[in-house]
């Protein structure tokens, strides 16, 4: 559209016919996207009442003030934005993750644009309903960077890229739920062989969407149901909140009916994945006298109480042989090639359990003849068929055979079941562990390096966020790792095999208030492990018995509970260097006895996540060893007030923080910026964040500044020129940035600059900008690209990158 072509009346005529064209296109949309329907539908009815103003706009456009620019910008960015609406129709329609981690922040933009419809458009009509309809855009094109992080729970996740032998029993078991008389559907066999694969094949079929559209409700029971957490899963996943926290069972029984009519009359499928044995109790609390309403269940034991029953067999030799072919590559010419014969040898040792082929597979991609040879020899005692669990994790065992340079990867996948099952682990925590434990470097490359390969041997899986060229070695927060129950079963087995005062990794899960015997039995209990992970479910609520763990360098806290005391015997761990409490609660949970870790002399990390922190600096001793804090969707609102010392003399040789998805961070404490030796700080996805202090130009050792996705911050403070050292400056999705710093060119030794996604940062850059002489690269859009163009001529190294619009989420966790 050449839009800088036409003058006054043309110009007003082609706003209102581009305000048109997205009005026509959400109406469009909105009953085909359905992922996205609340939020279109609410789009709609903004632009609906905008309408009559943009009519009077376009009619009376050469009477008004309509700034020529101005006017252009908002013309493309509509054009933009009609296409980006047509996209929404090609994600996933299970992809939820943008409507969820959006939430608050939409109501906050309807909220502003009825304030503007309502008063400032009488006044004001033109100027501000343009600035209203690029607010509704900078959302609209904020879906490319939308990153959440810990998924949406009761949604079905996609089944995996390569699948065989499932075709049939999808068939199969898709004619037997849709039988009139079945409403709950028993779907059993042995763990490994595909049952959740099944089902979100299910879940995908044509037939099956259409007759249950967005009523299918997905939920992971696991070994330790807990009822008040699924209903409460289930009610946040259909935005329908109870007045009240949820207290017992009963009550969630009864919030759970009331969803169920209100989703009504539409057909409804609960899906209950991994149901354990003796957990039938749980299938009947979920079952409703209701049409059209059906359950399907999964779980390693056949119920025989339960009339309707799909059994689902291990693979056939066929499908077999085509899944390990696949898994170990043998078809793209660069692994060792063995002898038919020998590969149906290996294969029939699997018994048909898909897992246990994609896993051996895995394990011998691109070895040489001669490790093949061995494994052959271990592997041809005949066919194997797995009656129980135990028979299958003895197998799976023969997958961990490590070279002796490769021994760093066992203990990397065991360190996994450290973390509760169906939970994913963050990147960012695995780094910690490991540069403590392995000595691997602080940036994370040798860990990612390590994951990727635990990958290939199809042991866990890593999921990477899309990452912009000066990420690809620096930035792991939203990189995440997921295992299946039974890989975390064999890691937690393979950690088990001594006495537990001798292991080297002490792995603790408690249900209730029933502690090990071994724990109860002493008064004192020594051990030597270097790892403790302590997983408590929200029952818990027994004191705890002591521990004597002086050699422990990593301390794992996994619970449930609103109100979480940190253990007593914390304060005896003496060589502890890595402390990470991860609350896996529906609400934040508040931390009590934080003072104990005054008495740590070596503690040099400490990550926590949701939860409510009094106070950062409650310590009466200095934590000196203490290098690195990383906060992820806590309320930080207090950690730093009613110290009881300096921020900066409670951690006096802190060098990195970061702080993510924290929602009540409004400003960061000016104390933060009297810890001179701090050369990372990241703030990320905080979007009430809307100021910088002004003494952050006394961090003089700063390095990386990072603040991606902090929606309110409005300006980067005139004190940053102090920052001689910074290195890196990431202000990515910082919608509110109108303008850099004047004096930023006295970042010296600034080389990276990240500003992809502020939009509103459309003015000349500062002249001082020509003296960052060290400045390679630059991420941003066409448009901020544009600006960079003259100073390339004087910044001769300088690459500017112009990143990707790419609103395909399928890289979402799933």
């Amino acid at each position: 559209m050449a839009a800088a072509s036409v003058g006054g009346a043309a110009l007003g005529a082609v706003f209102g016919e581009g305000f048109a064209v997205l009005h026509d296109t959400v109406k469009d949309v909105v009953s085909k996207a359905r992922m996205f329907k609340p939020i279109l539908k609410r789009l709609e009815s903004t632009l609906d009442r905008l309408a009559p103003t943009v009519n009077e706009i376009t009619q009376l456009n050469e009477q008004l003030d309509l700034p020529k620019v101005e006017t252009e910008n908002l013309i493309k960015n509509m054009e933009k934005g009609e296409k980006l609406v047509r996209k929404c129709l090609k994600i996933p329609w299970w992809n939820y993750g943008f409507k969820v981690y959006y939430s608050y922040k939409l109501e906050e933009l309807d909220k502003e644009i009825v304030r503007f419809c309502q008063v400032d458009l009488q006044v004001h009509s033109t100027r501000n309903g343009l600035r209203t309809l690029v607010n509704v855009n900078l959302i609209l094109q904020k879906v490319d960077s939308v990153v959440d992080r810990k998924g949406v729970p009761c949604r079905v996740r996609d089944p995996p890229d390569f699948t065989v032998g499932l075709d049939m029993p999808m068939k199969e078991l898709k004619t037997l739920l849709l039988k009139e008389e079945v409403q709950l559907l028993l779907l059993t066999a042995p763990g490994g062989c595909g049952k959740t694969t099944l089902v979100q094949m299910l879940c995908q079929d044509n037939q099956i969407r259409g007759m249950f559209e967005d009523n299918i409700l997905f939920v992971n029971v696991s070994k330790t149901p807990n009822v008040k957490v699924i209903v409460q899963n289930l009610l946040n996943y259909k935005d329908m909140q109870p007045n009240f926290q949820i207290q017992s069972d009963e009550d969630a029984i009864d919030q759970l009916s009331q969803l169920l009519n209100h989703l009504r009359p539409n057909p409804i499928l609960l899906i209950l994945d991994d149901v354990w044995l003796g957990s039938e109790s749980l299938l009947e609390m979920f079952k409703f006298d209701l049409p059209n309403y059906k359950i399907l269940v999964t779980s390693r034991t056949a119920f025989p109480r339960f009339k309707f029953t799909y059994h689902l067999k291990p693979l056939d030799d066929v499908d077999a042989m085509t899944l390990f072919r696949h898994s170990a590559s043998l078809h793209d010419g660069s692994s060792y090639v063995p002898a038919e014969e020998d590969v149906k040898k290996i294969v029939r040792g699997c018994g048909g359990f898909p897992l246990v082929i994609k896993v051996i597979g895995g394990s011998l991609c691109g070895q040489h003849a001669v490790v093949w040879h061995s494994r052959l020899m271990k592997w041809s005692d005949g066919q194997f068929y797995f009656s129980s669990d135990t028979e299958l994790l003895a197998h799976l065992q023969k997958s961990l055979e490590f070279s002796d340079d490769k021994v760093i990867i066992k203990e990397c996948f065991m360190d996994l079941g450290s973390f509760p099952e169906d939970q994913r682990i963050p990147a960012a925590a695995l780094i910690d562990m490991w540069a403590e434990l392995y000595e691997l470097d602080e940036d994370g490359i040798q860990t990612i390096a390590n994951l990727q390969e635990l990958t290939i041997r199809n042991l866990a899986s890593l999921v990477m966020a899309r990452k912009d060229a000066s990420e690809v070695k620096s930035y792991y927060n939203e990189d995440f790792v997921t295992q299946h129950d039974i890989l975390r079963e064999l890691a937690m087995h393979q950690s088990s095999q001594e006495s537990v005062g001798q292991r080297l990794r002490l792995i603790i899960n408690i249900s209730g208030n029933n502690l090990p015997k071994w724990w109860t039995q002493q008064k004192q209990q020594l051990i030597n492990a270097r790892l403790l992970s302590i997983s408590t479910d929200e029952l818990f609520s027994s004191s705890w018995c002591n521990i004597q763990g002086s050699k422990v360098e990593v301390l794992v806290l996994n619970f449930h509970t609103k109100n979480y005391i940190l253990p007593k015997f914390v304060e005896k761990m003496d060589k502890l260097k890595v402390l990470i409490i991860n609350n896996y609660g529906f609400f934040h949970s508040k931390i009590s006895n934080f003072q104990l870790l005054g008495s740590l002399p070596n503690l040099k990390r400490i990550r926590l996540e949701k939860v409510s922190i009094p106070s950062l600096c409650e310590t009466l001793v200095p934590l000196k060893s203490l290098k690195k804090i990383s906060l992820f969707m806590c309320n930080i609102g207090k950690a730093f007030e009613n110290c009881t010392i300096q921020v900066s003399d409670a951690f006096p040789n802190l060098t990195e923080i970061n702080i993510d998805y924290c929602n009540d961070l409004e400003e960061l404490p000016a104390g933060l910026c009297d810890i001179v030796h701090l050369k990372k700080i990241s703030i990320t996805n905080c979007h009430k964040l809307f100021a910088l202090p002004e003494e952050i130009g006394k961090l003089v050792n700063l390095e990386v500044l990072r603040l991606r996705s902090c929606t309110d911050l409005s300006e980067l403070p005139d004190s940053i020129r102090s920052l001689h050292k910074l290195s890196i400056l990431d202000i990515s999705d910082c919608l509110s940035i109108m303008k850099l710093p004047k004096h930023i060119g006295e970042l010296c030794n600034l080389e990276e600059l990240n500003m992809k996604g502020c939009l509103r940062l459309r003015t000349q850059f500062p002249e001082s900008i020509m003296d960052l002489e060290h400045l390679k690269l630059v991420v941003c859009d066409e448009e901020r690209a544009r600006l960079w163009e003259p100073i390339k001529e004087f910044l001769t190294e300088l690459k500017v990158e112009v990143a990707e619009k790419d609103i395909n989420l399928n890289w979402l966790p799933k």
